[in-house]
């Protein structure tokens, strides 16, 4: 039975998944629509009543957390949780059009979704439908604002390890549970942008290689949204960019961390990757399109063409494959590596510009830098007054000097704006994890 119910919750966050991504007057969205509705019959017919709660981020029916489902569906909670929806119940009498009205109801931005949402839902019709909360009260705004960044950013790496997983057994993958992740990561880049750069910042320090995925993906989607493209074009980078390295999986670890130089045998395996990569996206062309194929195969071949694979017919890079270069290069350059040392933000910057016009596109990597700064979101810093602080926002027109929040001395504490501030600047960057350990704001 619970399988049964399973079936029709899993379902139903499929159809506001597909709603997300396509629009309510899809055909995908119909198609979604009548298999949830389906589910639910079934699971009714078991049931008089099927009450799902959200305890934390997993789902609980009757008196069974829903371990495996919650997994799956983790960023569709998180989704839920932003709207205060905690509590979903369904009750034998549910006609499709009830359906249609609560997935309508809950696809609204979620500055609509103020307080406790039952009393406008009640107002929408759907009467053997019911949502709520279950139970009044609950953490600061601002300690959850970080907690849902912070579980949106864990989510979103588990599904790519899961997908990753997937992809190297062959199996199907949940394209459109990635493409929901991706959707609430450019929601919240458009609101929480700060917060999140942050995250991506700091999370360089897991060693994981989804993580480094996942960073590229939030950068692919940040770079490309601030260039103009439109939703659609901005989500499918993303996803371009969350497998761009997915044929160094079939390349030996030993290979890849190896600290000495590598023989002619070792590097011919490594630059493999691109072709590797292309072949397994290949598999997915049907759900994920033909883009994550171009940039598996492209993201090494450089401004220039000087780069890899080479091959006559390749005349100029895709925008998407430069974008997601400079995003991938940038977050390797930036990663802690048991195998290279650390290299500050100006290093990098340093390292990057030497190569435009040959390795990328200058006026992409002039862009990048422009929108994402020197100085990176979350970056410790000492200024030369020798207080310590955070980056907090960038000054586009001046990618040395961002808005700081000094942290320390506690006399001098808050944020102070260097553009405006020509007495102060930014002296050395701190290792977050070394000198710059103490000074973190936020639980990484």
């Amino acid at each position: 039975m619970f399988s049964r119910v399973e079936v029709a919750f899993q379902s139903l966050l499929n159809c506001l998944q597909t709603v997300k991504m396509y629009g309510s007057n899809h055909p995908m969205f119909q198609k979604s629509l009548d298999n949830a509705y389906m589910a639910f019959e079934v699971a009714l017919a078991d049931h008089e009543e099927i009450v799902v709660g959200i305890v934390g981020e997993e789902l609980a029916f009757e008196k069974e957390i829903l371990f495996e489902l919650g997994k799956l569906l983790r960023p569709a909670i998180l989704y839920l949780k932003e709207r205060n929806i905690e509590r979903l119940a369904f009750y034998r009498g549910l006609n499709k059009g009830e359906l249609r009205i609560f997935v309508d109801f809950i696809a609204r931005p979620k500055e609509e979704f103020k307080g406790d949402p039952t009393q406008v839902f009640d107002l929408a019709g759907a009467e053997h439908i019911s949502i709520g909360k279950l139970k009044v009260g609950g953490s600061k705004k601002t300690e959850g604002d970080k907690t849902k960044n912070s579980g949106l950013y864990d989510s979103s790496a588990q599904h790519i390890d899961q997908a990753l997983n997937g992809l190297l057994n062959n199996d199907k993958i949940d394209h459109l549970a990635l493409k929901f992740s991706l959707g609430s990561i450019m929601e919240s880049l458009s609101v929480q942008r700060n917060e999140l750069l942050k995250l991506a910042t700091l999370k360089r320090y897991d060693s994981e290689t989804y993580t480094h995925m996942l960073n590229v993906a939030i950068f692919s989607l940040y770079f490309s949204s601030r260039l103009g493209f439109d939703k659609e074009n901005v989500l499918n980078i993303g996803m371009s960019a969350m497998f761009h390295d997915i044929g160094k999986i079939y390349i030996s670890r030993k290979i890849l961390h190896k600290p000495g130089q590598l023989t002619d045998q070792e590097f011919g395996r490594i630059r493999s990757h691109t072709f590797l990569g292309a072949e397994i996206m290949l598999k997915y062309v049907d759900t994920l399109g033909i883009l994550p194929v171009v940039v598996s195969f492209e993201h090494h071949l450089k401004y220039d063409s000087t780069g890899y694979p080479r091959f006559p017919y390749i005349k100029k890079q895709h925008i998407a494959s430069s974008i997601v270069s400079i995003c991938d290069v940038y977050d390797a350059l930036s990663q802690r590596r048991g195998y290279k040392q650390d290299y500050s933000p100006d290093v990098v910057y340093n390292i990057m510009d030497k190569e435009k016009g040959s390795s990328f596109d200058p006026v992409l990597l002039n862009k990048f830098f422009k929108f994402v700064g020197l100085w990176p979101v979350g970056s410790i810093v000492a200024l030369n007054d020798g207080s310590i602080a955070q980056v907090f926002e960038q000054n586009e027109s001046d990618i040395q000097r961002p808005i700081v929040e000094v942290v320390a001395p506690m006399e001098k504490k808050g944020k102070v704006d260097l553009l405006k501030t020509a007495a102060l600047s930014i002296s050395r960057y701190l290792n977050p994890w070394k000198e710059g350990k103490e000074y973190l704001t936020f639980d990484k």
